[in-house]
């Protein structure tokens, strides 16, 4: 597995749009592919399946959570968003109040939803580089709408918060951690997830 994503360059003449970049993540269904702000292209190699499994647990929970509260809806981590700075990312699992999502038209919805998750989790699998995560975690932060984010450690049993203007905050090996004033009842268990 490549220990960070391989990184491909497009020269300015040769930007995709936002429809071809679409259109090209459909026709390499199988890869995990982002794009910053600048054009650079991210494909990251797939989880291996004890982190596939553990990204389950954090998208089961969530989900089990979000039926319940029915004020938003939750996305997996095959979803991409165009955030507004016209990078295009793929939380490892998200959620958005249905108020949000509901103000974007279903061309929006069908594609890559040009908005920004009010809560996103990212799973460092063994060949994440933290530093790379611990940017696009700030780089959600910068996100209107995005209201809190969680970067999940396994490898040293660590969880940052994220919420935005304040500093990450970091607990170190917790049992559960919860989704606070944003997702109101939800708490995380970590048991499952470690």
């Amino acid at each position: 597995m490549l220990s960070s994503p391989l990184v491909v360059q497009i020269p300015p003449s040769m930007q995709m749009t936002d429809e071809q970049f679409f259109d090209f993540c459909q026709v390499n269904h199988d890869l995990r592919i982002e794009r910053n702000q600048f054009g650079e292209i991210s494909i990251m190699s797939p989880t291996g399946s004890e982190t596939g499994n553990r990204n389950f647990n954090v998208a089961l929970q969530l989900g089990v959570w979000a039926e319940k509260d029915s004020t938003g809806i939750c996305f997996d981590s095959s979803t991409g968003f165009k955030l507004s700075t016209g990078a295009e990312r793929s939380p490892d699992a998200c959620w958005i109040k249905l108020e949000r999502w509901n103000a974007l038209s279903p061309k929006q919805q069908q594609r890559f939803a040009p908005i920004c998750p009010d809560f996103v989790v990212e799973l460092r699998s063994p060949s994440d580089n933290v530093k790379l995560l611990k940017e696009k975690m700030e780089e959600y932060m910068r996100e209107p709408g995005v209201q809190l984010g969680l970067l999940i450690d396994r490898k040293h049993r660590r969880v940052y918060i994220y919420r935005p203007g304040v500093l990450e905050e970091c607990l170190e090996n917790p049992a559960t951690v919860s989704g606070e004033s944003v997702l109101s009842g939800f708490v995380l268990n970590l048991n499952k997830v470690w």
